[in-house]
């Protein structure tokens, strides 16, 4: 406990200096701020891969504001990874803690996307890699069956506290129906086999009215998460230049 109140004393401090330092104007001072605050998690998080932007992007107007609750719940945030990160992915960690979203369209930007209305419905829509199902929730309005996919376990726990039905790895693809929508939102950069799980989306797609909602990450580097945090190479490659 005195190791932990002593820690969480010198990041107060840490934080305190840095904001009084910022009043300087110094860009210095500005950068050694932004990148203490970043490191402590109010960077935000994302979706499948936090650490970089999604291919849609929405310019935002954002205000930084520290409070002493939103304080002392980044720093219980910084603690529980610093800890967890020894035998946990940051995904799981992310989907333990109830953070980790990603903003990747908005309602009107996705009916724009598909070129339907507000009203248009149709029966089935499969998220791949849903993540925490913020964007899910999203497209979810449309839909009357909602199908979502995940590996992470605290993810899968955050999936089906919003109702949605998460069919396993190699369940979605046998499940004997077809989709009108699936979304594969900067997945293809984060899974072992993105050649066969192109295939695979293929066959489970409505074969006229369907359609795939696709996203990667860019420049476009392939890595597998493992479940302790580490990252392997994927067993199959995904050639995609420029």
């Amino acid at each position: 406990m005195r190791l932990l109140a002593g820690w969480l004393c010198l990041s107060l401090a840490s934080v305190w200096l840095a904001r009084r330092m910022w009043t300087l104007r110094s860009p210095l001072t500005r950068s050694l701020y932004m990148n203490m605050t970043s490191g402590l998690g109010w960077a935000g998080g994302g979706r499948r891969r936090q650490e970089e932007p999604p291919v849609v992007c929405v310019q935002q107007r954002e205000t930084l504001r520290i409070t002493p609750g939103c304080l002392c719940t980044q720093l219980y945030h910084s603690f529980v990874s610093s800890v967890f990160s020894q035998f946990m992915s940051r995904t799981s960690i992310n989907g333990l803690l109830g953070r980790g979203s990603m903003f990747v369209f908005s309602p009107d930007q996705f009916q724009r996307l598909l070129k339907i209305n507000p009203d248009w419905k149709t029966h089935r829509l499969l998220d791949l890699g849903a993540g925490d199902g913020e964007v899910t929730k999203i497209m979810s309005p449309h839909f009357e069956e909602i199908y979502a996919t995940e590996l992470s376990e605290t993810m899968i726990w955050q999936l089906q506290k919003k109702k949605y039905r998460v069919l396993g790895k190699n369940e979605w693809q046998n499940t004997g129906f077809q989709y009108g929508i699936i979304s594969c939102l900067n997945l293809l950069d984060r899974c072992d086999q993105p050649l066969t799980l192109l295939k695979d989306i293929r066959s489970v797609l409505e074969p006229t009215r369907g359609r795939v909602i696709l996203a990667l990450v860019l420049p476009f580097h392939s890595n597998v998460e493992n479940i302790d945090g580490k990252w392997d190479k994927p067993s199959e490659t995904l050639e995609i230049k420029g």
